[in-house]
């Protein structure tokens, strides 16, 4: 039996099982990266936080300036903030009397 095993290259076969093994290990690589249940929901979990946490930081800068906007009306349009006063001030006018009537 020779060393070369019928190719008559011993060198380019031996290349050959060097990039096969190469090759191999990274397969290898890959399937236990697969198989490591515990790392794959860890990564998936931070991805969910960390959207989580962005979409927060986007609402939370679109509540502000809608508050925001929401004062500034308010301030140069101060009628009907003055019209809801005076309609909660009347209501319970109303109904102070009403539950003096009864008493």
């Amino acid at each position: 039996m020779s060393g070369d095993n019928g190719t008559g290259n011993p060198e380019a076969l031996r290349a050959e099982i060097r990039q096969t093994r190469a090759e191999l290990g990274e397969t290898v690589q890959a399937l236990a990266a697969k198989a490591d249940v515990k790392a794959r929901i860890k990564g998936s979990a931070a991805q969910t936080r960390e959207r989580v946490l962005q979409r927060a930081g986007q609402t939370t800068t679109t509540v502000r300036s809608t508050v925001h906007d929401a004062g500034s009306v308010a301030l140069r349009n101060p009628v009907p903030w003055a019209v809801i006063a005076a309609g909660a001030l009347a209501l319970t006018i109303v109904v102070l009397v009403v539950r003096g009537r009864r008493g």
